[in-house]
């Protein structure tokens, strides 16, 4: 309906665009179109045959809008399924970590390092550190992202982990989700660096409890090896991607 009305408009400003090029309804009493040769010998003409060319001209008129509509639609309107799936192709799926590096603020730089290290010389991939999180989201729902969307959480204990109270917030939930998650259990990993290594005396009580990754000892690389396996990362991957599935029909219905 909404169509024929739009039709029938763009009917009737053609035909006026069409009657101010041929000269017609100039003249109230005139009903006549004026020709663009002498008057006196057509005026007959075109007044018996008037009724016959208005419908010829309402039908090609119909048919000219009819098309132009149709060359002129929104391309999302004539291309919708295809439209559709060019959408749905540049969803990307998200990707399971193999690890989240939680960090002090000043030490990016220093978790950057290690990102590296894990994933350049051992081939740990792919990581991210906490850093690297989205922007513009709350901290508690990047925490969450980045500990239940990874299968290992590593602590990085330097100086200044101590000093930064979002640090202590940071393994204390790490912790509590280890415990609480079967899947999760043992999936921290305190980390002491290179650079700035947090001493084992001054390091909180729940975390000497956990074997910590030591960057500067000799058995370092046996310790990656034996911590990162890749059957732990399948079961955890299988389990995250079954409860994401589980939470989007929950949402769909």
């Amino acid at each position: 309906m909404k169509l024929k009305r739009t039709v029938d408009t763009e009917i009737k400003l053609l035909r006026l665009l069409h009657q101010s090029i041929m000269g017609v309804g100039k003249s109230k009493l005139d009903k006549c179109p004026l020709s663009w040769h002498k008057r006196d010998s057509v005026d007959a003409d075109q007044d018996c045959h008037e009724s016959d060319s208005k419908n010829s001209e309402d039908a090609s008129l119909h048919a000219f809008v009819e098309q132009n509509n149709g060359a002129e639609r929104p391309t999302g309107e004539q291309d919708r399924p295809e439209a559709v799936g060019e959408g749905h192709e540049e969803q990307t799926e998200e990707e399971f970590l193999k690890f989240v590096i939680l960090h002090a603020e000043d030490d990016t730089d220093e978790a950057l390092r290690v990102q590296n290290l894990l994933q350049n010389d051992f081939g740990i991939r792919p990581g991210i550190v906490f850093a690297e999180m989205p922007c513009g989201r709350l901290h508690l729902q990047n925490l969450d992202d980045a500990v239940n969307g990874s299968a290992w959480t590593i602590l990085l204990l330097t100086e200044n982990f101590l000093r930064d109270t979002w640090c202590n917030f940071q393994f204390y939930t790490s912790l509590m989700n280890s415990v609480n998650r079967q899947h999760k259990y043992n999936s921290v990993i305190p980390m002491r660096p290179l650079n700035s290594p947090l001493p084992r005396e001054r390091t909180p009580l729940a975390l000497q409890t956990i074997n910590a990754l030591e960057e500067e000892s000799q058995g370092f690389p046996t310790q990656v090896e034996r911590i990162f396996r890749e059957s732990v990362y399948e079961r955890q991957q299988s389990i995250w991607k079954e409860t994401r599935s589980v939470a989007q029909k929950q949402c769909i219905a």
